[in-house]
């Protein structure tokens, strides 16, 4: 058989499976999926002829033969650059092209492209795209750049219209519809095959793509663009739907179900022979905002599409700013984050911890800050306190509490370990389903008791019944109404990060406040004031919430605190 034959022959000459050595043994820095997957091609080599796979290394040459002279590269220092494949793109393309089924088709039919941002993913799947529209053999081709919104479709689009506008051997052979920027349609009419953008908005139905490209599949909010460039390949012999994307921040999207089924199928713990991964990510103990050398792992073009100058202006910027840390974790080092941007970074939370006893806190000013959650949700209660001559740090100790019927199914719902954590003492109960307002207005005042409460700060939501619970009881606290908005949330949060950052605040460690931090994600206004999004955060930020409240209050007293002072000093002195 010729396919045996062109088995036996291969060494590692053939760029794919050279590559593959190289990251096997380590010539070559790779993170553990792409190790996987490339272990996975050398296991193949040996075996996947006794499934009916081949790998065929003239296909590899002549699909990599059409990038190096026919592709042309477009913007910046690549503006009219062949496109030679980096290693890695050689890798994924010969694997596409390369392994073919008994009947001389091609043996991937999904690939899930997963790398840290400016590595070149969107001229590489745009490339595979104009391959198909033209070298592919495929009678009518219907090659689509697909997303859920028509401008996310676009970006890749436009790499393709750039590549014919820059290559000689394209520009003789496609038809564009449209001009400049609003080039909607790339026709090869010897073929009767298209190139076009197409969304979930448009309401197109019926596509019969040859190749769909889907692009930055972590945005996409649902598998409605996926399922419906997959139904229409039923009719394809080779179809491929190549999906390409940074990493992400929601584990319940489309995205993360492809990642983590890729990882799987690389590390051959699930056998799917027509899915191919090439999944960028660090080792568990890899810390790449301290030690450079695995920065490749995530970064396969590093050098020539990234530089390495621009990766430590990212990293110097992470390190100081709180907020930029979970975004350069995850475009440009492959890191999963638990929310889209979180406010907190973990070692700035962690380092911020010390333990004190309350025993030490007694009699000492404070603010308090209280968030009443719905009936059956966290509600919280948070105490700061101002520094002293002895001890020139403001400290926080929280209080939370819940209901505690079905306790252990709320925790697995939300995945954490509420029973423990009320073991632990960190989480107080309240009888029945609901929360009692009761027993949580007499906690507070029995705690606030041992503290000289100055303020107390409440989410205006919801409080009506813990005013009027504290006057059944002939009860009082110095509560007052703090706005959830930008204009009096924004100070709280630029006071926060600023003692946090200077390290003059310091938190107990309560696992429950920790967990708050690390969901805790902030959206801004036009004029870049933040607030707490509750909508984009990933777990419950009561705690946080309260925190802020009780800051807020901070703020607010010292600024009553100068108008005192100014108005005593504007006074005339009466004698």
């Amino acid at each position: 058989m010729k396919n045996q034959a062109v088995q036996e022959s291969i060494s590692d000459v053939d760029p794919v499976t050279g590559y593959a050595l190289d990251v096997v043994e380590g010539k070559i820095i790779a993170g553990p999926h792409v190790r996987d997957q490339c272990k996975r091609h050398l296991d193949d080599l040996k075996h996947a002829h006794k499934r009916g796979f081949y790998f065929d290394v003239e296909r590899v040459d002549y699909v990599l033969g059409f990038f190096e002279h026919v592709l042309v590269l477009n913007g910046g220092d690549f503006e009219g650059v062949p496109y030679i494949p980096l290693g890695w793109q050689a890798f994924v393309i010969g694997s596409l092209f390369g392994w073919i089924n008994q009947e001389g088709y091609r043996r991937f039919r999904v690939a899930y492209i997963e790398t840290a941002k400016g590595s070149g993913k969107s001229p590489l799947a745009a490339g595979i795209g104009m391959y198909g529209l033209i070298a592919d053999n495929e009678p009518r081709a219907e090659i689509y750049a697909a997303a859920t919104k028509k401008d996310q479709a676009m970006i890749l689009f436009r790499d393709a219209v750039a590549m014919v506008d820059q290559s000689p051997e394209l520009f003789k052979r496609i038809t564009k519809s449209g001009t400049g920027e609003k080039v909607w349609n790339l026709s090869y009419v010897e073929g009767h095959s298209f190139f076009r953008p197409v969304s979930a908005d448009d309401g197109q139905s019926g596509p019969r793509p040859h190749i769909s490209l889907l692009d930055e599949i972590h945005e996409h909010k649902n598998g409605n663009v996926v399922k419906m460039m997959r139904a229409g390949t039923k009719g394809r012999s080779q179809a491929l739907m190549l999906m390409i994307t940074n990493s992400g921040h929601n584990k319940n999207t489309i995205c993360w179900e492809y990642h983590d089924y890729g990882t799987k199928v690389a590390a051959q713990q699930l056998e799917d022979d027509a899915f191919f991964t090439y999944i960028c990510a660090l080792d568990e103990s890899d810390d790449p905002l301290n030690d450079e050398s695995c920065w490749d792992k995530a970064n396969p073009s590093l050098g020539v599409t990234i530089k390495h100058q621009y990766l430590r202006e990212l990293v110097k910027e992470a390190k100081g700013m709180p907020s930029a840390e979970s975004m350069v974790m995850r475009l440009n080092f492959c890191r999963w984050v638990g929310a889209e941007s979180p406010w907190i970074s973990a070692d700035v939370w962690l380092g911020a911890e010390e333990q004190i006893s309350e025993e030490l806190l007694q009699g000492r000013n404070c603010h308090a800050g209280i968030d009443l959650a719905s009936t059956q949700d966290l509600t919280s209660c948070v105490f700061l306190f101002e520094p002293t001559e002895d001890d020139p740090i403001w400290r926080i100790l929280p209080y939370f509490w819940l209901p505690d019927h079905n306790l252990q199914k709320k925790g697995e719902q939300d995945g954490v370990d509420y029973l423990q954590w009320v073991k632990e003492g960190h989480l107080e109960v309240t009888p029945g389903k609901a929360i009692s307002k009761l027993i949580v207005a007499q906690r507070i005042v029995s705690i606030s008791s041992n503290f000289n409460l100055i303020s107390a700060g409440y989410d205006r939501w919801r409080i009506e019944d813990l005013i009027q619970t504290l006057a059944d009881e002939g009860q009082e606290l110095p509560l007052e109404g703090y706005g959830q908005g930008y204009k009096d949330m924004a100070p709280a949060i630029d006071e926060f990060e600023t003692l946090l950052l200077n390290e003059q605040i310091k938190h107990n460690g309560n696992p429950v406040l920790t967990w708050c931090a690390a969901n805790a994600v902030t959206e801004s206004d036009a004029a870049n004031n933040k607030k707490i999004s509750k909508a984009k955060a990933t777990g419950r930020v009561d705690g946080i919430v309260a925190t802020l409240n009780a800051i807020g209050m901070k703020l607010k007293n010292i600024e009553e605190d100068k108008g005192d002072i100014n108005d005593f000093l504007n006074d005339p002195i009466i004698i």
